[in-house]
């Protein structure tokens, strides 16, 4: 048992992450994988924040902190809605859990990564911002257009995770574009699409029939028709704009890295939007609307992929002295 005294514990009190980060170094492999955890579990939670809106569970829990005035947690009385939307709020423990993993693997790593580990402390204030968030979502009845902010800025913490992600995989050298200007702006409007067809897809939910509660809830006064078929064309655009985005790297012949890139992003756009049609033609049923959240986030997650991917950072490169300047500095 090792030898811990009073100054350690001192320490440990003072500045835990500095303590367990002079104690242990984490592989590569580690650190990556704890950040891949806080990613699945972004991408968790928005699906089961979901299921509780097609469950009619939104509401399962009347008030926030507490589940009701007089409970923090689910009571019997309050039966299957109850314990579905009390458990998606456990589970953001579980994505603190995951976040702060990935914290300690990026602050343990030797040496520092500074810039992965400010990406792991985004992550958990976003995580906090959006808890705060989901209560006042309760708060305020299941109101849509806080439903629809609680979800964007679920993106949000979708795109940092993905970021951290991929900066754990790289070296922290200056990036360096593996394509050119026109291929790279080529993207941002790609992008630009992207984020678009996310933010409709909010409004088609807040104009919806799954209001996320058995009682009236108050919906966006749209058609909600209407803008699922504007949804449908900002998904047309996605997708040609990633076709074409494809046939530019061949055509320039690009790295494999971005074609990759491309190629699985124009093939889970295809999924997303065959399941999209399903779902509009067999009056959303709750299962499809449930899996097209899923590839919502499917979708980000590999448009953000194909941004990073025209760059590459490589490891940063020490300054060392040559040997005669070393031994004329020695001999000083």
């Amino acid at each position: 048992m090792p030898n811990v005294t009073r100054a350690d514990v001192a320490q440990a009190v003072r500045n835990p992450l500095a303590y367990i980060a002079e104690r242990w170094t984490p592989s590569p492999r580690i650190l990556q994988r704890a950040i891949l955890a806080s990613l699945v579990m972004n991408v968790v939670i928005v699906v089961t924040g979901g299921a509780v809106r097609l469950s009619g569970s939104g509401l399962g829990c009347p008030t926030w902190p507490k589940c009701t005035d007089d409970s923090l947690t689910a009571t019997a009385e309050m039966g299957f809605h109850g314990v579905i939307e009390f458990g998606n709020r456990m589970l953001a423990y579980v994505l603190c859990a995951a976040v702060g993993w990935a914290i300690i693997a990026a602050r343990s790593t030797k040496p520092h990564r500074r810039g992965v580990t400010r990406l792991g402390w985004l992550q958990f204030w976003l995580v906090m911002a959006n808890a705060v968030l989901g209560g006042i979502v309760v708060l305020v009845g299941l109101n849509p257009y806080t439903v629809a902010s609680h979800f964007l800025l679920s993106t949000t913490l979708i795109t940092v995770a993905t970021v951290m992600w991929q900066r754990a995989r790289e070296g922290d050298g200056a990036p360096r574009p593996l394509v050119g200007k026109s291929v790279r702006q080529l993207v941002w409007f790609l992008t630009v699409a992207a984020g678009l067809l996310v933010a409709v897809g909010t409004v088609v939910t807040g104009a919806g029939p799954h209001a996320g509660d058995s009682s009236e809830v108050h919906r966006i006064p749209l058609n909600w028709e209407d803008v699922s078929k504007l949804h449908a064309v900002l998904a047309w655009v996605v997708v040609s704009l990633t076709f074409a985005l494809w046939f530019v790297l061949k055509a320039v012949d690009a790295p494999p890295g971005p074609l990759r890139r491309t190629r699985d992003l124009f093939l889970i756009l295809l999924a997303q939007g065959v399941i999209g049609y399903v779902q509009y033609f067999t009056d959303l049923p709750e299962v499809l609307v449930g899996a097209h959240m899923l590839g919502s986030c499917l979708v980000w997650i590999a448009i953000v992929r194909v941004v990073l991917a025209l760059r590459e950072r490589p490891e940063l490169e020490l300054s060392v002295p040559a040997q005669g300047e070393a031994q004329l500095t020695s001999a000083r």
